[in-house]
């Protein structure tokens, strides 16, 4: 419990809190931010990383058997990584500029389950099935994966139940692995979850437990509930190392893209990263993959809803986990669904504290008018809150980071990076759609 007299010391210290109290959009830059030379030991590093790798393509022949959409990609689940020259003229009607280059990764378009948390999501119930099927003797590493989709196998799982808290996006690609591979599945969902996401999850084979409160709320029960059980595994969002692995593997395969592309990344040429965030999860994994691979070139910030700055709380106050968003009034209420967490992973966020560069806020009703221009321009839909990245670069310049630590914008590349949105319904994507409409012409 954090007593009134520890909230007013932190504001004190910290001033920026008064705005993020009164829900002003912010810019913050983590005065802890270390270089490559002075950054800590952590527990993983590249060689974790280049095992997660191997373990998907172990389970390649699976996916090619239980998904057949991945056959063309050989079972191999990975997004584009696209210029957006188009919605760059757009933001550029607005001061200041965006200079060099701006590109869209477009985890909304990740086979399956549509989301960037399909990286952590797959990778830890992958490597939890892995594991239990090496112990039984029903796999060696090399044997063929599509084993995975058979009968025998699913009766395996069958034994086993997963629990999993969400708001959304990471039930979804948990309750689809899981099922898909023959495990009993629950998924803890808070009230701010969309109903179509509990609808998909259901129709998926995943019972899905609904709570009235928050993530924090249905992530607590969730715990509580598996782990209560000789046979469960809980994926837990706010402290899985699995999960934060999973998403590294991000960081590997846009350096193949941006390398395929012809972007040079060094100090002349930064690389700047903006990434949506919630519990901080998949947007620590990707930062700290990024940095094992490109070390000070690159810059990465996330965004959080002014509604849900959890992470941001944690990282200004260095309480990191164990302060929340309410315990300094703010209701925690966003249309952001994948980004309504009241508390940061302890986990993520140690890490992130010393890796990324910065977080800014956004309000809703900019992520709604983004969603709508990036159709306009670009025709590419996402998720409202997986547009929270496209305007890192004009954000970031009207801060002295660049002049801080000697950057050339002119010579940047700026990757926004795109969380979520391929499995919304159509009726939800024009509601969408005519309400960031209905805004930009009320701006």
């Amino acid at each position: 419990m954090i007593t009134q007299e520890k909230l007013t010391s932190f504001i004190e210290a910290n001033p920026i809190l008064e705005d993020v109290i009164s829900l002003k959009p912010i810019t913050w830059l983590n005065p802890q931010k270390k270089l490559m030379k002075e950054m800590p030991e952590f527990s993983i590093g590249m060689e974790e990383i280049i095992a997660v790798e191997k373990l998907w393509e172990r389970f390649a022949p699976f996916f090619m058997a239980a998904f057949p959409q991945t056959i063309p990609s050989k079972g191999i689940l990975e997004s584009p990584l696209v210029e957006i020259n188009a919605m760059k003229k757009v933001l550029n009607q607005q001061h200041p500029k965006i200079e060099g280059k701006l590109y869209l990764k477009c985890d909304n378009a990740l086979p399956i389950a549509g989301s960037i948390k399909a990286r952590g999501g797959f990778y830890e119930i992958m490597h939890y099935a892995e594991n239990l099927a090496l112990k039984e003797g029903l796999i060696t590493k090399n044997d063929d994966y599509s084993k995975f989709n058979s009968k025998e196998f699913r009766q395996f799982f069958n034994q086993y139940e997963i629990g999993v808290g969400s708001t959304g996006n990471l039930g979804l690609s948990i309750g689809i692995i899981s099922a898909k591979l023959g495990f009993q599945v629950a998924v803890y969902m808070s009230a701010d979850a969309k109903k179509w996401k509990k609808d998909l999850l259901r129709e998926r084979g995943a019972r899905v437990i609904e709570f009235s409160g928050d993530f924090s709320e249905a992530i607590e029960e969730g715990r509580k509930q598996t782990l209560a059980k000789s046979n469960a595994y809980f994926v837990d969002d706010e402290n899985s190392k699995e999960l934060f692995l999973g998403y590294t593997l991000g960081a590997l395969r846009i350096a193949r893209q941006l390398k395929e592309q012809g972007v040079t990344v060094d100090k002349e040429h930064p690389l700047f990263v903006y990434s949506p965030c919630g519990v901080g999860g998949s947007p620590g994994g990707t930062a700290f993959g990024l940095k094992q691979i490109f070390g000070d070139a690159v810059h990465c910030f996330f965004v959080e809803p002014t509604h849900s700055p959890a992470v941001l709380t944690g990282l200004v106050t260095g309480a990191m986990s164990k302060i929340s968003v309410q315990d300094f009034g703010i209701d925690n209420q966003t249309e952001a669904d994948g980004l309504a967490v009241g508390r940061p992973s302890k986990f993520a966020t140690e890490i992130s504290s010393h890796v990324i560069s910065g977080n800014y806020t956004i309000e809703d009703s900019k992520l709604f008018m983004l969603l709508t221009q990036l159709i306009d321009a670009e025709n590419i839909f996402l998720e409202p809150s997986a547009t929270a990245g496209l305007i890192g670069p004009q954000r970031i310049a009207m801060t002295d980071y660049a002049e801080k630590h000697n950057l050339s914008l002119q010579n940047a590349t700026h990757i926004a990076w795109a969380t979520g949105g391929d499995l919304v319904p159509d009726e939800n994507r024009r509601f969408f759609y005519e309400k960031g409409k209905s805004l930009l012409k009320n701006h």
